[in-house]
């Protein structure tokens, strides 16, 4: 295992943009094409994503609309909608699924609150780890005399500098998220 700066950022990013994906996933009581994303429909012998069936659109606020390509699977992609567990009851008209979204309680925003802090958590920890395995990297190349000690203090630094930045934008999503999440 050998120290590379850049990996470990590209895997420190890579945490970043998961969180990202996750947040999409949250519903605010705004409509957002991102909040069906886990929506899976049964669908030629297998369970394939929603965006796979259909088209996903956000055409008002409050109102998400799903066109579906083969009108056979209508049924099959409202009946999944209803069982995701977003509380999202759509409309069939045709071949389209109109859904509405209502607007969170306060219990529910707060439920919101905390899933978002908790995929926070999981960003963090998945940035520690990259770091753990950076300095791990640094110790073992000081330990087989690659480089000084002064030089593995020095990349120490750096590597925790990089960390704090990665916990530090992942602090400001959930912010971001919360705020998003509270706002009536």
């Amino acid at each position: 295992m050998s120290y590379d700066e850049n990996s470990l950022k590209r895997r420190m990013e890579g945490a970043l943009t998961n969180l990202t994906q996750e947040f999409g996933g949250l519903r605010t009581g705004r409509a957002s094409v991102n909040l069906l994303d886990a929506v899976q429909v049964p669908a030629y012998g297998s369970k394939v994503p929603l965006n796979q069936v259909g088209s996903v659109s956000a055409p008002e606020a409050r109102m998400l609309s799903v066109s579906i390509w083969d009108k056979a699977m209508v049924g099959a992609a409202d009946k999944a909608i209803r069982d995701a567990g977003l509380g999202l009851n759509p409309v069939v008209d045709g071949t389209n699924l109109r859904i509405p979204i209502p607007p969170l309680n306060e219990e529910r925003r707060k439920e919101l609150t905390k899933v978002a802090g908790q995929y926070a958590e999981s960003a963090r920890i998945a940035v520690r780890n990259v770091r753990r395995d950076g300095m791990d990297a640094l110790k073992k190349m000081e330990k087989d005399g690659e480089i000084s000690q002064d030089e593995q203090k020095s990349f120490e630094g750096d590597v925790q500098k990089l960390t704090d930045s990665f916990i530090g934008r992942i602090d400001e999503e959930l912010k971001a998220k919360e705020a998003e999440i509270m706002q009536v």
